[in-house]
C-alpha cells in the first residue's frame, strides 16, 4: 500500500555511503551504463553490446536459460541457487535466519549451535518457507496498456490498469498451474508476465553458527574486508523425494580469482534510481527519516524484551539482526540522498532529459514530472497516517488484519480485489497464513504495547486511528488483554476462519479479530485514497516518461529493481580506499589473525569449531571476495557465476561506499561482497566435516 512501502532490507543490500557524487552514474542518462558495470538487467534485455565492448562475452542463449532456471527466488526475501542433481540449494544464513528460528526451540538453538544434517532421513522441513523458480517470461505491456482508456478519469485508468494485470494473472494460473505474476518494469513502461514454478516442501540441510555467519558482528556489517562463512543449505523435494533439476551450478573448486569476469543473478529488492526529484525529495526528506525514527521504537523495544532472560533474547535474537541492518542500511541510503552533490546531479540530468522532450512532438510527458510533483505534497499531507497507521512488529495483529481483509476481498470478483487477494496470489498467501511456525505471546504483548504507544505519541489520541485502535486504554493494558484473549496463535484456528468466510470473521468474538475489524476502516479509507489521488497519477505520468525515454534511449537502460530475477555483470576487484589498497580476497589466515587481534573478545571471538579444527584448515583458502557486481538488497544469497556459468561465490554483502545504491551506481568504491567457492568447500570439510555435503557439490 502506500507510499513506496520498505521492507527490512535483506543484507545484501544495506550499507552508508560516502561515494562522491562525480562519479556517480546518471540515473536519467543511463546510457552511459555502457562505460561501467552497471545494471540490474532482465533477462529479456542482457546487455549484449556492453558485455561485448567491456569483456569480449556474450552468452548463449542456452547459458542464459540455464542461469535462469538454476536461480532461485526466497519467497520471504532473498536468493539462492541449484547446486547439485539432488535439489539442493544454497543461500546465505541470513537469509536463512528466519527458518532456523522458527524450527529453533530453548533447547535447541539451531540459529547459535547450527544445524547439521549427515544424513537424509536427518533433513528438517521448514515450517513456511517457499521458493520460486522462473520459467517463463511474456511481454504482457500492449493488453495492459490497452485497456486503460487515456480519456477515462486517472482513478478509473487506475482500476482499468490493475483489473487487466488480475485477468491476465488469473487465467495464466489456471492454463498452466504456475506461480504468475504481472510485473510493473520502467514505471510502467512495460508490463511483463512472470510464471514461477513453486516449491514448499523444503528442508534444512546444513547451517553455521550465527557466530561464524556474521563474524565481527554489526561493527563489520557493510564493511570490507570481511571474514564471514554466511552460508546455509537447503533441499528441495517433490512428492516426497529430492527434487532432480534439470539445471543447476556446477561447483568451481578454485572459485572467483582476482580480475575475472563474473556474474550475479539474484531478485534484487527495490531501487528507486528512475524516480524524479521531487519524489526523492519526499523520500529524503520524509520517508527515510520517518522509517529510521520507527527503527528505533522497534529497536529498544527489542532489546527491552531481550534484556529479560536468555531465552527472551533467543527469541528476539533475528528480529534484532533485522532491525539493526535496517538501521545501517536506511541511515546510508539517507546519507546518499543528502549529498548535495548527488542530487544536484539528479537534477541535472532530470532537466536536461526534460528539455530533449519539449523538443519532440511524438512525446506527451511534458507536464508529467508537474503532476508527479505535485502529488508528492499530498503525500506529505498525509505522510503521519500513512507511516503509524499500521502494526508492523506483531504476528498476531498481521494475522488478524490479513483475516479480517482476506473474507471481505475474495467475495469480490478477481479483478476488483487488492493485489495480494488475487486469486493468483492465493495459494502462497495461505501457506504464511498457516504457518505453523511458533508464536511467543509475551513478545507478541510486548511489542504490541510499544506500538499501541508509538501510534499514541505520533497521531495524537483524536486520531480516527487511534480512537478506534486504543481508544482510552492503556496500551500496555490493551496489548495484554488482546494476546491473552486470543486463539489466533494456533493456524488450524486461522484454517477455520478463512472456512467459514466473512460470516465466521464478522461473528468472531475474538478480541484481536474485533480489534482488527475496528480499524478496517481507516485502512480501506487511506489505502483507497492512496491508490486514487497517489498511485493512479504515479503510474499514468511514469509510463508517459517512460515512453519518452523510450523513445530516446530505446532499451538500452534497465528497468529499476523489483525484487524479480535480474543478471548483473562485473569482475574481481579491489579498491583504493583513502591511502592504501583493500585486497580482493581475504582468507582463513585473515579470520584467526582478527580474533587474536581482538583477544577473541566478542563479536570477534571464533566459535569452539573454528578454534578446534585450526590446525586442519588451509589458512590461505579464500574466504570471501569482492566485485565491481550492481547489488542491492533482496540478492543476498545469489550465486557468483564465472563466464562457463560455474558457481565460483555467494553474494552476502555490500561495502559501506555501495549504499547509495539504491539511488545511483558507482565502480570506483562500491563492491559486492560474497563468499568464496573454496571458502565453503574448506569450511565443510574442515571445520565442519559435512564431508557428503562437500562431495554433492563437486560431483560430476
Amino acid at each position: 500500500m502506500p507510499p513506496k512501502a520498505k521492507a527490512l532490507p535483506s543484507k545484501g543490500e544495506k550499507e552508508p555511503m560516502k561515494a562522491r557524487a562525480a562519479l556517480l552514474a546518471a540515473a536519467l542518462t543511463l546510457p552511459s551504463a555502457a562505460q561501467t558495470d552497471e545494471g540490474m538487467w532482465t533477462f529479456d534485455n542482457l546487455p549484449a553490446q556492453q558485455l561485448k565492448e567491456r569483456y569480449n562475452f556474450v552468452p548463449t542463449q542456452e547459458w542464459i536459460d540455464h542461469a535462469r532456471l538454476a536461480s532461485v527466488r526466497f519467497n520471504d526475501g532473498g536468493s539462492g541457487a541449484f547446486v547439485s542433481a539432488n535439489g539442493l540449494v544454497v543461500t546465505n544464513h541470513h537469509v536463512a535466519l528466519g527458518q532456523l528460528q522458527k524450527m529453533s526451540t530453548k533447547e535447541n538453538d539451531y540459529v547459535k549451535a547450527g544445524f547439521f544434517a549427515r544424513r537424509p532421513n536427518e533433513e528438517r522441513p521448514c515450517p513456511d518457507l517457499e521458493l520460486n523458480v522462473l520459467v517463463s517470461m511474456e511481454d504482457v505491456s500492449a493488453r495492459v496498456l490497452g485497456a486503460v482508456k487515456a480519456d477515462a478519469p486517472e482513478k478509473t485508468q487506475n482500476e482499468q490498469r490493475k483489473a487487466e494485470m488480475s485477468r491476465i494473472e488469473k487465467e495464466s494460473t489456471e492454463k498452466t498451474k504456475f506461480r504468475s505474476d504481472v510485473v510493473e518494469l520502467y514505471q510502467g513502461g512495460e508490463y511483463w508476465l512472470y510464471r514461477y514454478k513453486k516449491h514448499t516442501d523444503i528442508r534444512l540441510v546444513m547451517a553455521p553458527e550465527a557466530q561464524a555467519a556474521f563474524y565481527g558482528g554489526d561493527p563489520d556489517n557493510f564493511t570490507y574486508p570481511r571474514f564471514d562463512l554466511d552460508m546455509a543449505f537447503f533441499r528441495v523435494y517433490e512428492d516426497g523425494k529430492p527434487l532432480k533439476p534439470k539445471d543447476y551450478f556446477r561447483w568451481s573448486k578454485d572459485g572467483a580469482k582476482d580480475g575475472e569476469l563474473v556474474f550475479v543473478t539474484g531478485h534484487p529488492g527495490s531501487t528507486d534510481r528512475l524516480n524524479t526529484i521531487s519524489q526523492l525529495e519526499y523520500e529524503r526528506d520524509l520517508v527515510l527519516p520517518t522509517r529510521l525514527k520507527h527503527l528505533a521504537v522497534l529497536r529498544k523495544a527489542y532489546y527491552a524484551y531481550s534484556a529479560q532472560s536468555p531465552e527472551k533474547a533467543r527469541r528476539a535474537k533475528d528480529r534484532i539482526f533485522g532491525v539493526e541492518n535496517a538501521i545501517k542500511a536506511l541511515t546510508g541510503e539517507h546519507e546518499g540522498l543528502l549529498d548535495a552533490k548527488l542530487m544536484a546531479k539528479k537534477a541535472a540530468d532530470e532537466k536536461a532529459f526534460q528539455d530533449q522532450v519539449k523538443g519532440r512532438a511524438d512525446i506527451a510527458a511534458g507536464g508529467s514530472w508537474d503532476r508527479i510533483s505535485g502529488v508528492q505534497g499530498e503525500l506529505a499531507r498525509r505522510h503521519k497516517q500513512l507511516s503509524y497507521r499500521k502494526i508492523d512488529g506483531s504476528k498476531l495483529a498481521g494475522f488478524a488484519n490479513t483475516l479480517v481483509r482476506y473474507v471481505i476481498e475474495v467475495e469480490k470478483p478477481n479483478d476488483k480485489r487488492w493485489e495480494e487477494f488475487r486469486d493468483s496470489a492465493l495459494e502462497s498467501l495461505k501457506f504464511r497464513l498457516f504457518s505453523p511456525a511458533p508464536i511467543y505471546p509475551d513478545l507478541e504483548e510486548h511489542m504490541l504495547a510499544a506500538l499501541f504507544q508509538e501510534s499514541i505519541d505520533e497521531l495524537g489520541k483524536e486520531d480516527a486511528y487511534v480512537k478506534a485502535a486504543i481508544g482510552d486504554k492503556d496500551p500496555k493494558d490493551l496489548a495484554n488483554a488482546l494476546v491473552d484473549g486470543t486463539t489466533l496463535a494456533d493456524p488450524e484456528v486461522r484454517k477455520k476462519l478463512v472456512a467459514g468466510g466473512r460470516k465466521a470473521v464478522e461473528a468472531s468474538k475474538d478480541p484481536l479479530i474485533v480489534w482488527a475489524r475496528a480499524i478496517d476502516p481507516q485502512y480501506r479509507e487511506l489505502r483507497k485514497w492512496y491508490e486514487d489521488d497517489v498511485q493512479s497519477v504515479e503510474a499514468i505520468e511514469g509510463n508517459k516518461i517512460a515512453k519518452a525515454r523510450f523513445a530516446l534511449y530505446g532499451k538500452s537502460t534497465y528497468p529499476d529493481a523489483t525484487f524479480t530475477l535480474r543478471l548483473s555483470f562485473g569482475r574481481v576487484a579491489g579498491y583504493e580506499l583513502n591511502t592504501t589498497t583493500v585486497p580482493y580476497k581475504t582468507t582463513f589466515y585473515g579470520l584467526y589473525d582478527r580474533s587474536a587481534s581482538f583477544d577473541n573478545k566478542p563479536p570477534f571471538d571464533l566459535t569452539a569449531m573454528l578454534i578446534e579444527r585450526k590446525g586442519d584448515v588451509d589458512l590461505a583458502t579464500p574466504l570471501n571476495f569482492v566485485t565491481t557486481n550492481d547489488i542491492i538488497g533482496g540478492n543476498s544469497g545469489s550465486p557468483v557465476l564465472n563466464s562457463a556459468g560455474e558457481y565460483v561465490g555467494l553474494i552476502f554483502d555490500g561495502n559501506i561506499q555501495s549504499l547509495v545504491g539504491r539511488y545511483a551506481y558507482t565502480e570506483d568504491k562500491a563492491r559486492a561482497v560474497a563468499v568464496h567457492s573454496s571458502g565453503i568447500l574448506e569450511g565443510l570439510r574442515k571445520v565442519y566435516r559435512m564431508y557428503s555435503l562437500a562431495d554433492e557439490l563437486i560431483a560430476p
